[in-house]
């Protein structure tokens, strides 16, 4: 059960790209690819601290892609997120630890019912200082899970906003969404490498 066949008839067709929301005065931003952006836009817009995620396509050859070109997984592109979060309520290595606790590290073909090089993990690291800041990060889950992290730690790359019936998706078709998301896997599959940690698990005792 792939996340293809979770889109409506007819949403395809929709081209627009997101209306970006004001952001906070004082904000970083952060690229992060952990499969379905879907569902990394939703765990990570339950971040404290995160105040903007816009999903979108980044790390390929192709300029201006969409949906329907990075779906044939000849591009390179990932499907990520670039989060935008307040430094002053949430530091790079706590919004990684999030990120971390929201996926699957040691999968190399995707994610959950989700396969394909689009769907593959990465932190796209913005100048040397979250380089080395990933980079130490995933030393410490790979000591801590005991196993090879197959998620990389990429230089950013041009990041492409995905289109405007990807954005919020979750918030706009929660009945949707919710079918996708259990169907998928992903919350017990999360659980079973991150046990309480799990990012689901976490944010859930914030509602």
């Amino acid at each position: 059960m792939t996340r293809s066949s979770f889109l409506r008839p007819g949403v395809l067709a929709l081209g627009l790209f997101a209306v970006l929301t004001p952001i906070a005065a004082q904000a970083d931003e952060a690229i992060l690819a952990g499969g379905c952006f879907w569902s990394m836009e939703t765990d990570l817009d339950r971040v404290p601290g995160v105040t903007q995620t816009v999903s979108g396509y980044t790390g390929g050859h192709l300029k201006n892609p969409t949906y329907q070109d990075v779906v044939t997984e000849t591009t390179g592109h990932y499907e990520a997120v670039k989060v935008t979060y307040d430094p002053t309520k949430i530091t790079y290595d706590q919004l990684l630890q999030a990120y971390w606790h929201s996926i699957d590290p040691t999968d190399a073909g995707g994610q959950f019912c989700d396969r394909g090089d689009s769907y593959r993990t990465a932190v796209f690291a913005i100048g040397s200082g979250q380089m080395k800041a990933a980079e130490a990060s995933k030393a410490a889950v790979q000591k801590e899970l005991g196993q090879t992290v197959a998620t990389a730690v990429l230089p950013a790359a041009e990041f492409y906003p995905a289109e405007d019936y990807h954005q919020d998706y979750a918030r706009k078709n929660p009945g949707h969404y919710k079918r996708y998301r259990i169907g998928c896997g992903r919350d017990a599959a999360v659980k079973a490498v991150w046990g309480a940690k799990a990012q689901a698990e976490l944010t859930a005792k914030l509602d």
